[in-house]
C-alpha cells in the first residue's frame, strides 16, 4: 500500500466510521437517482386465486365436503343421512351411561326404536322419554325423531318384516 491511495492517510476512517461513511455515500447516490433511501418497498398487488376455469359450471373443481353435500341433496338422501347420524352418534347424543344400557335398533319415519339391556332399564328409559325427546330435538332437529318406542330384552321374534300374515305362531316344525 502506498501513501497516495485515497483514504490511506492517517485521518482515514476505520471500523465503524468506515461503515457509516459508506452508508452515507450510498444514501447520497440514491438521492441523486431520485430514490428515497430507507423508504418502504411497495408490496406487489396480489390477485385473488381463481379456482376452476371461471366459467362456473359443473366441471369446475370443488371441495370434497361440498361435493358430498351436493350429491346427498341431488339424490334426496338428507333424511337417510340424518337418521344414520342419530344412530351413529347415539353415545354422544344421550351420554355414556344411557348409551351403555340402551341402544337404538332403528329409526324409520321418525319412530326411534330403543332396546334396553334389562326390563329395569327399559322402565327407566320409558320414564326419561320426554327428556330424551327434548335432547334429540335440540341436537338433531325437531322433525327427525317424533316418537320413541322402548323395548326390553326380547325373546326370539318369529315374525319378519312390517307386513305379515296373522297365524297360529311358530308351531312344532323341528321334527
Amino acid at each position: 500500500m502506498s501513501g497516495d491511495e485515497p483514504g490511506a492517510g492517517a485521518d482515514a476512517p476505520k471500523g465503524a466510521d468506515l461503515v457509516r461513511a459508506a452508508l452515507a455515500s450510498a444514501k447520497a447516490a440514491a438521492r441523486a437517482k431520485g430514490v428515497a433511501p430507507g423508504g418502504r418497498r411497495r408490496r406487489p398487488v396480489l390477485r385473488p386465486v381463481v379456482r376452476g376455469s371461471g366459467a362456473k359450471d359443473a366441471r369446475d373443481p370443488v371441495l370434497f365436503g361440498e361435493a358430498v353435500r351436493r350429491l346427498v341433496a341431488e339424490r334426496g338422501w338428507e333424511e337417510t343421512t340424518t337418521n344414520a347420524s342419530v344412530l351413529q352418534r347415539w353415545d354422544e347424543l344421550v351420554g355414556p351411561e344411557l348409551a351403555e344400557h340402551c341402544r337404538p335398533a332403528s329409526l324409520v319415519d321418525g319412530e326411534l326404536v330403543l332396546v334396553a339391556e334389562s326390563s329395569a332399564w327399559a322402565t327407566q328409559v320409558r320414564l326419561l322419554v320426554g327428556q330424551l325427546m327434548r335432547t334429540l330435538r335440540e341436537q338433531v332437529g325437531p322433525d327427525v325423531v317424533t316418537k320413541v318406542v322402548v323395548r326390553g330384552p326380547a325373546q326370539p321374534d318369529w315374525r319378519k318384516g312390517p307386513r305379515r300374515v296373522q297365524g297360529r305362531g311358530p308351531r312344532d316344525t323341528y321334527g
